[in-house]
This record gives C-alpha cells, structure tokens and sequence, in this order.
C-alpha cells in the first residue's frame, strides 16, 4: 500500500480537503451527509460502513464497531472512537437509539441500504462539489486522511492500527511517511516547535 499512485499523485485528502470535504457534505441529503461524516472521523472503509447497523453504535461508549469485512474469516469487529457530532448525526438521521429499542425484536436493518457502488456515487458527488479531483478525491481518500491526521497529530501507530483494522503494525506505518504539510507538521514535533 502507498500513499502516492504510480505517477506521484497523493491518495489522501489534506486537513484542508477534508474538511472542505465536510462543508461539501453540508449541502446534500441527510443520509449523505451521514455517510460523509461516518467515513471522515473513523477511517473505515466504505463497505464496512455500508454494512453498519444500529446495535453496532454505542452512543454510551461513544464508539462505532465496524466489521472487519477484509479479514479472511467473518466476525472480527472493532470500536473506533468518534466524535460526538457523528453519534448524535447517526442518531438523528437514522433512528439509532429508537432501533435499538427494537433489537429484541431481530430487527438490524444497515443504516444505509445501498449498494457499495451507490455510496461510492455518493461520496463522490460530494467530492465533486468540494472542488476536489484525482486518486484522493474517494472514500479511500478519506480512510488514508485520516491515517495521515491521526500519525500527525501524534496517535500511537498501535491504536491507529486498531481502529483502521490492519492485520500487520507496517500496513499502518505507512501514514508516517506523509508529505508536505503533514510532513512538517510532524517535523516540527522533533524541531521543538
């Protein structure tokens, strides 16, 4: 895995493409929006957030607990922590508290029943109108900003690891090597600044 496509372009949204990413977000629908903000503060990948379910948020621990889905065996899960804006999003937009009431009941319908091409159309969208283009301008995009902002804002690898779901501690060592802005902004870390 890199961070660059053969040609030398970066894969990762910057601070600033995220979060012009996020205002984007705030233009389109609900369920849109939703998915937006779920991919940006969780790094997860988009399938894994298109097979959420309502009991798999724990507004109480304020943790969301994705599936594994690239793992080679099914049932291997993990709490990524996430902002209070993503719990209380999830909840207004979806009905996650009132669908847990109605756990008892079998029911755990995904929070986003689409197919992964239709939220790969959605995200996109959404970058479009952010003015964002080229290999970062995906929700693979988002996942690898967020590795990038986690390393630089000083998260242990092992906990990024964690919460991205990497099988080997080196898949995660890639966020590390970061250009740029994010590059310098670890930098001066070291420089004392």
């Amino acid at each position: 895995m890199q961070l660059f496509d053969p040609s030398g372009a970066r894969k990762y949204l910057t601070e600033s493409e995220r979060a012009g990413f996020l205002k984007a977000a705030e233009h389109f629908p609900r369920e849109v929006r939703s998915l937006c903000l779920l991919l940006a503060w969780s790094g997860c990948r988009l399938s894994e957030a298109l097979a959420l379910t309502a009991d798999r948020v724990d507004l109480v621990a304020g943790v969301v607990i994705f599936e594994s889905l690239k793992k080679r065996q099914a049932g291997i899960y993990r709490a990524v922590p996430v902002p209070p804006v993503v719990l209380e999003t999830l909840d207004l937009v979806h009905g996650v508290r009132q669908a847990q009431k109605k756990r008892d009941r079998g029911q755990s319908l995904r929070l986003w029943p689409v197919a992964r091409m239709t939220g790969w159309r959605m995200v996109h969208r959404v970058m479009q109108e952010a003015g964002l283009s080229g290999p970062a301008a995906s929700p693979k995009g988002l996942r690898h900003a967020f590795g990038v902002a986690a390393v630089s804002k000083g998260i242990p690898l092992n906990l990024i690891q964690k919460w991205l779901g990497h099988a080997q501690l080196s898949t995660t060592a890639i966020y590390a090597n970061a250009s740029g802005q994010e590059e310098h902004q670890i930098a001066q870390k070291l420089w004392g600044c």
